[in-house]
């Protein structure tokens, strides 16, 4: 699929004349990733530093940077998290675009949906990729959907069935969903990304909701973002009915043959389909479930609809334990039924990576060729940026660590964080966020791909 990023301020091929700093170059043979995405990594740490709204990031030679959307934009608020396309087709254009403008055919990839994560009055707000707004001169945005009782979203997946879903990311509700009163915590909602309709889906569970992914399969897998003492929970939801979210069961990850620190052998245990709706890390906790510091995200390969770099293998970032997990789903034709897993340590400091400069992992996205990158979240404020990292495969390592976990980009602001990592449905190009920005404030989207 060709690039749709002519709607946006172009950049000079050079990479030196864009003004960004860069780290100095390595050795060829240090070179890292494969695919569409190889760099030279950048040693860091990355120090803190000035804020730049139009070149936010540190990024490797040879990669370019350039803002497509700003908070404000067509009336959205702050706090930009998560993101996704619509990875297939869309009936007709988001219906707030059409009305802003966006006029001809719908396309795959076009859209660029994100959550918005504050305190009440949740949004959902769409970019299209392809029409300049006369009023900013970039890429149109505006509000898809916007709810007085929305808290916090933050999770965004596209469905396999061509709906998006997003969640809230709270363990005690303030503003109670008046169709399901009885959860305590968030809960995952279900929206046409034409219309905006949305549709609560209590059956996956009320709870503090960040990351959510599909297998092959259509099962869901989520995590709650809990912190310790009673900690967080990963999650599966088998629905009844294939692309039925409204009933199904619930299970949450059981550790059964400890092999290290909570990795080892591992099953889905059933969950009882009541309490959940209310209380689901309640309901895990009582099931006797593995529980680990504050999961944030999840990412599975079959999320940009590519079946590389596994597709029946799901990590998940633990970000208060400085880890992501790589959990072997198994059972990749066995249907929805998957019964066991294997849990192991894909990245974790003081393993594969360094541990004072590793920290708080968050949010995860796989490029095309299996390489996985990484977030960081670290508390504000910091001596050293948030870093996004990539982690390597391993040959033949079915079970083991990454082979190498390495730099990728820092962002120097370090009153901001990256969030909402995001590959293109096509693999060229790698979404994120700059949350949280000193200077104006303004949360901005920013579009990452190689120049050469």
């Amino acid at each position: 699929m060709q690039h749709r990023r002519t709607t946006v301020s172009a950049l000079a091929a050079a990479f030196v004349a864009l003004g960004t700093a860069t780290a100095a170059a390595q050795p060829s043979d240090a070179e890292a990733g494969s695919g569409r995405f190889q760099f030279t990594p950048i040693p860091g740490p990355v120090p803190c530093g000035t804020s730049n709204a139009e070149q936010p990031f540190v990024l490797p030679p040879g990669y370019a940077q350039e803002v497509f959307a700003r908070e404000g934009a067509g009336g959205t608020t702050d706090l930009w998290d998560m993101n996704t396309q619509n990875e297939d087709q869309l009936s007709a254009i988001p219906t707030v675009l059409a009305q802003a403008g966006a006029t001809d055919g719908p396309h795959t990839g076009r859209f660029v949906y994100r959550a918005h994560e504050v305190s009440s009055g949740g949004q959902v707000s769409v970019t299209d990729l392809d029409t300049i707004d006369p009023a900013t001169g970039e890429a149109l945005t505006r509000v898809l959907v916007q709810r007085p009782d929305w808290e916090r979203l933050d999770g965004m997946v596209w469905t396999p069935w061509g709906t998006i879903l997003t969640a809230e990311e709270t363990s005690q509700q303030a503003l109670r969903d008046p169709a399901v009163p009885q959860a305590q915590g968030g809960l995952v909602y279900e929206i046409d990304p034409v219309t905006g309709t949305a549709v609560a889906r209590p059956a996956l569970g009320a709870r503090a909701n960040e990351g959510m992914r599909f297998d092959a399969e259509g099962n869901f897998y989520g995590i709650s973002e809990t912190r310790t003492p009673s900690g967080g929970f990963i999650y599966r939801f088998t629905p009844d009915r294939r692309g039925d979210l409204s009933t199904g069961t619930l299970y949450a990850l059981k550790v059964t043959a400890p092999t290290g620190d909570r990795t080892g052998e591992a099953v889905w245990v059933p969950l009882d389909d009541a309490t959940v709706q209310v209380n689901s890390d309640a309901t895990a906790l009582a099931a006797g479930a593995t529980s680990y510091d504050r999961p944030e995200d999840v990412e599975i390969a079959t999320s940009t609809g590519n079946n590389r770099g596994g597709a029946n293998v799901l990590y998940v970032a633990v970000t208060e334990e400085d880890r992501v997990l790589r959990i072997d789903l198994r059972e990749p034709r066995g249907g929805r039924n998957q019964d066991t897993a294997f849990v192991s340590d894909y990245v974790r400091a003081g393993v594969n990576v360094d541990p004072a400069q590793f920290d708080f992992p968050d949010n995860l996205a796989l490029d095309h060729s299996g390489n996985l990158y990484i977030t960081e979240d670290q508390p504000s404020p910091a001596p050293t940026a948030d870093d996004i990292w990539m982690a390597e495969p391993g040959i033949g390592n079915q079970r083991g660590t990454s082979a190498r976990v390495v730099r990728f980009a820092g962002l120097p602001d370090c009153a901001a964080e990256p969030t909402g990592i995001y590959f293109d449905v096509d693999g060229g190009s790698l979404y994120v966020n700059a949350q949280h920005r000193s200077g104006d404030g303004r949360d901005l989207g920013v579009r990452i791909h190689p120049v050469r």
